[in-house]
């Protein structure tokens, strides 16, 4: 039984980089095993396996929210069953290159909340660090273990037409989405038993035994008290937060459960207070300690900061980590990594104009059809303006809201993303994709999960994968070459 009209439907998109068909039409060497398998299954058995996929993201509580009209609906996170599968040799190249990104990068906060050699070399305008709202004065000379700023990194990569994969951007504040990596896995281990070791697939469930053993390390006790602190019940990723917490064994905490006495940070329980040693917090900068940040804020703990400048608790990752992913600073990534390590880019940046500065804003208003502008401090998705598809009033509105603040926006040509074979009514279609690899910094060294998220545009045509507008995800398999001992 051969399921062949699968295919009659898959149009490749022109000047864009299919992950699954060589340009001559021919099916690339690590698909044929997964295409074989849904060849011989039949449209009815596939599209029951895309059902059971959605009962059990909704059994386990896998779900987001959206945020729109000032209400939070949540939504069930759509799921691809056709994997998304990515070469020993390519996934080799994506991890050296990260790490190399994430090394600079750490150095790069450690320098500009120390010494700022940097800024005194020339190499990066002082106003520009200072301007940004994610520096934060209050990190000035503070010393962090090992030096390691971010410990826990999600860094975006997309494959443009010429096959290679360039840098989205850095995610290096609170980086979500590593429980939908691991959900994904679960799902694709139920829906193709069997085919993940045929095929020489990579293993990601070693993530929270990873990061249990980067955040243990943070302290010298031999058991301490590792919390996650979470914004709580409303925030878009809490499923991650319970997850994550659930697989570590560590305590799940909101601010109301803690309180700083005497510098040292303790959490309430029945049996009285006790003391935390190491938070993974995953609520923003801004709203981390009212006492210096905002004085509203009742998702963090009054007095934290003084606590983890003191050294008696440590905080991942390390506040005033966003002055390294702000989307202005992106632009002078390859720099830092030449000037901190001597090395050239392993992963090239996507090439970035800043609109603070008239030539280049003159240069993107004048092909604003083939650009993008987003925000320096956007994320999600929201805010931005894909000149090809707004309206000529659209674009004059948008262009007066930059004129006001220009420096506080950055465009990028409009890139063709590989696109990857989705199951859509009973026939595979190419959609839009990215990779959401992710990172883990510790004393020795970075470790990088061989997989990450892949988000998928589940719009025929669209160009955007966060789940907030309309994307979804598919599962990342990374194959493992024989040769290879891992």
């Amino acid at each position: 039984m051969s399921n062949d009209h699968l295919f009659s439907s898959y149009n490749q998109l022109p000047s864009t980089w299919d992950e699954m068909y060589t340009t001559s039409a021919d099916i690339r060497d690590q698909y044929k095993t997964i295409i074989e398998i849904l060849k011989n299954t039949s449209t009815d058995i596939l599209t029951k396996k895309e059902e059971l996929s959605k009962q059990l993201f909704m059994t386990q509580g896998v779900t987001f929210t959206v945020y729109s009209d000032n209400e939070g609906i949540e939504k069930i996170f759509p799921f691809d069953i056709v994997p998304r599968i990515i070469t020993a040799a390519e996934w080799n190249k994506i991890e050296s290159g990260i790490k190399q990104r994430i090394k600079a990068l750490n150095l790069f906060i450690k320098d500009i909340y120390n010494e700022q050699f940097i800024i005194k070399d020339g190499l990066i305008p002082a106003d520009l660090i200072y301007s940004c709202p994610n520096f934060l004065r209050e990190m000035k000379g503070v010393k962090v273990p090992y030096d390691v700023y971010v410990h826990i990194s999600g860094v975006d990569l997309i494959r443009n037409n010429d096959g290679e994969f360039y840098v989205l951007e850095d995610n290096l504040r609170t980086p979500s989405g590593v429980s939908y990596m691991l959900e994904n896995r679960e799902i694709s281990k139920r829906l193709f038993p069997g085919i993940l070791p045929k095929n020489n697939v990579r293993s990601v469930s070693n993530y929270p035994n990873m990061l249990y053993k980067k955040l243990k390390e943070l302290s010298d006790l031999p058991k301490p008290n590792i919390v996650l602190l979470t914004p709580g019940i409303y925030n878009s990723a809490y499923y991650e937060h319970t997850t994550l917490a659930r697989l570590m064994g560590i305590e799940l905490v909101e601010g109301s459960d803690l309180v700083v006495k005497n510098h040292f940070v303790y959490m309430k329980t029945t049996t009285g207070l006790k003391q935390v040693d190491v938070i993974y917090r995953r609520v923003d900068d801004d709203y981390l300690d009212p006492l210096e940040f905002n004085a509203k804020s009742i998702l963090g703990v009054a007095g934290i900061m003084a606590a983890f400048r003191k050294g008696n608790v440590n905080i991942v990752n390390a506040p005033g980590t966003g002055i390294a992913d702000d989307k202005a600073i992106y632009i002078y990534v390859p720099d830092m990594i030449k000037y901190y390590l001597n090395e050239e880019p392993i992963l090239k940046n996507i090439e970035t104009y800043q609109l603070g500065k008239p030539d280049e804003f003159e240069y993107v208003v004048k092909n604003i059809k083939t650009m993008v502008i987003k925000k320096t401090d956007g994320s999600g998705g929201y805010g931005m303006l894909m000149g090809h598809e707004a309206t000529e009033a659209e674009i004059k509105d948008y262009i007066d809201n930059v004129k006001k603040k220009p420096e506080n926006f950055i465009a990028q040509p409009i890139l063709r993303l590989s696109t990857a074979p989705c199951y859509i009514n009973g026939q595979l279609s190419p959609r839009c994709v990215d990779l959401r690899p992710f990172a883990l910094s510790g004393k020795d060294g970075i470790d990088i999960c061989p997989g990450g998220l892949t988000r998928v545009a589940l719009k025929k045509g669209s160009l955007v994968v966060n789940s907030s507008q309309g994307g979804g995800s598919k599962d990342t398999w990374v194959i493992q070459n024989n040769l290879e001992k891992h």
